[in-house]
């Protein structure tokens, strides 16, 4: 069972909903990636999403874009994303990480030798961007045969031809993108949402993650309501980026202890 699984099987048997919070890796600091990656976890992460940086990010807006570009120009690659999970793992053995990235880097690296070197990093699972489902059944195979979960976006646009696609091959869980859109962008509607994750579990057997446009506690809370998981990423990457360096530590820390306890109020009134 991966540790993916247990964090939700535990979730589940809490009666509580997930967390999980996502950060470019490398920016703004590549010697810090690894420190802020704690500090997630002591807030209340459950799931950690690290960023590889990548320097055409399709789905990403201009917040998680520019933190690309900045990584990127500090040298920051998929070898030194790894070496930060590696290093992570020496402190941490229970917080799950997802590398969240797009095709070329695996590709370059090829996709058994990024298997091999994801497993011996600590890596959980992938969500591979451009990846699509219907061409990926090799790649989520290689993935699991590695104890690696593959994951996979489901869009609005999603038909349910496609969420049965993902169904087949996905494991961990799934990220559904709230919104017609890019990374940071938009306005919730939670009926809409709640409407699309129960045709999403028509045909997937597994938690669902919802991500896009959740800046605060209060849409995270909101979105906890009808979720099983809330992703937030652009609002964490833009504090990182405004918040002197001196402080980046403790403005992180307040701000997942702040939606965590938000996410937790929907779990306490459901009990």
């Amino acid at each position: 069972m991966s540790r993916i699984q247990k964090t939700f099987d535990a979730l589940t048997a809490q009666r509580r909903k997930g967390l999980i919070p996502f950060i470019t890796a490398g920016d703004p600091d590549p010697n810090r990636t690894v420190e802020f990656m704690h500090a997630l976890a002591a807030g209340g992460a459950d799931v950690i999403e690290l960023g590889v940086p990548f320097s055409d990010p399709m789905a990403d807006g201009p917040v998680i874009q520019q933190s690309s570009e900045r990584a990127l120009a500090k040298g920051v690659t998929l070898r030194h994303v790894l070496a930060d999970v590696k290093r992570f793992r020496e402190k941490n053995g229970t917080t799950p990480v997802v590398l969240m990235g797009y095709a070329n880097p695996v590709e370059r690296m090829g996709v058994e030798t990024f298997a091999a070197a994801a497993k011996d990093a600590g890596v959980d699972g992938v969500l591979i961007v451009d990846y699509p489902p219907e061409e990926s059944a090799n790649f989520a195979e290689k993935m699991r045969s590695s104890g690696i979960d593959p994951i996979f976006l489901i869009a609005p646009t999603s038909t349910d031809e496609r969420i049965a696609e993902v169904g087949q091959i996905a494991s961990g869980y799934v990220y559904y993108v709230s919104l017609k859109g890019v990374t940071g962008a938009g306005h919730l509607d939670v009926s809409t949402i709640e409407g699309k994750i129960a045709a999403i579990k028509s045909h997937v057997r597994l938690p669902v993650g919802v991500g896009f446009g959740i800046r605060d506690a209060q849409t995270a809370r909101a979105v906890a309501e009808v979720a099983d998981a809330v992703v937030i990423g652009s609002r964490i990457v833009q504090l990182l980026e405004q918040t002197a360096p001196s402080a980046a530590v403790g403005a992180l820390t307040r701000f997942i202890t702040e939606v965590r306890e938000a996410i937790d109020s929907v779990s306490a009134a459901a009990r």
